[in-house]
């Protein structure tokens, strides 16, 4: 079977649904959730483990930062079978009722980043797969987490010269997160017919500061830690009763 260039899978590894952190330290975390988990692969920012979630097959994927190298692993990913795509990354606030540790549940995503341009013109929408977003809004208000439903935006660095007057307009727009793969994945799940979906887990509250942020996540924080584990156990559930859903009507 021909393995993909990138992530270096192929169709003796897929599964119908995945989950796509950025981080390849993610991988691990999730895979702590999964029952006989398997690793497959690790070639550049692309991490892969295979494993099952209450008797669903999972596959996690990290994607890397920024637009791009997500866009490459949905597209590889599309080739060897995956259906179903939610990511499961940061987010930096865009409203100061949003608390670190909270979840973002994204509805569609302001395409500010130039992934998704190279596709298609800005005209046309980032939204989330409708279903995929209700499983998750409610396994979300079952499970007591913390989350916000809305609009997010997705770009392209951390560090121009106007970030903050930036942040500050979208905050006036209603936006309440921002990240920068969001966008590129709803744009290019639509277009290739695959259903996907974005939980964000808030590092940086509005008006913090963006590397405290960052680095509290990476060492473990209890919020950031505590939100990171909630999407996950959220992601899975969700994928968990898609799949039961899609077995009982078919």
């Amino acid at each position: 079977m021909e393995k993909q260039a990138h992530i270096h899978l192929t169709k003796a590894d897929s599964a119908r649904y995945a989950l796509l952190p950025g981080d390849p330290e993610r991988v691990s975390r999730v895979k702590a959730f999964l029952d006989d988990p398997v690793e497959l692969a690790y070639n550049r920012e692309y991490r892969s483990v295979k494993g099952t979630y209450k008797g669903t097959d999972v596959l996690v994927v990290s994607t890397g930062i920024g637009g791009p190298s997500a866009a490459i692993a949905l597209e590889e990913l599309r080739q060897i079978g995956v259906h179903t795509l939610i990511r499961i990354g940061s987010s930096g606030a865009l409203q100061p009722e949003i608390k670190v540790g909270d979840l973002i549940l994204c509805e569609g995503a302001v395409r500010d980043e130039g992934t998704s341009k190279a596709y298609i013109s800005a005209s046309y929408p980032a939204v989330s797969n409708h279903t995929i977003l209700s499983e998750l809004k409610t396994h979300a208000e079952t499970l007591k987490i913390p989350h916000h439903v809305g609009l997010v935006r997705s770009h392209d660095s951390f560090y121009t010269d106007d970030e903050e007057a930036i942040d500050t307009y979208w905050s006036t727009q209603g936006l309440i997160g921002s990240d920068m793969e969001t966008a590129a994945l709803f744009t290019l799940a639509r277009l290739r017919g695959l259903r996907a979906a974005s939980v964000l887990n808030v590092v940086v509250p509005y008006s913090g500061d963006l590397q405290t942020g960052i680095n509290q996540l990476q060492s473990g924080e209890s919020l950031t830690k505590t939100g990171e584990q909630n999407e996950i156990r959220l992601a899975l559930e969700t994928i968990a009763s898609l799949n039961q859903n899609q077995t009982t009507t078919s």
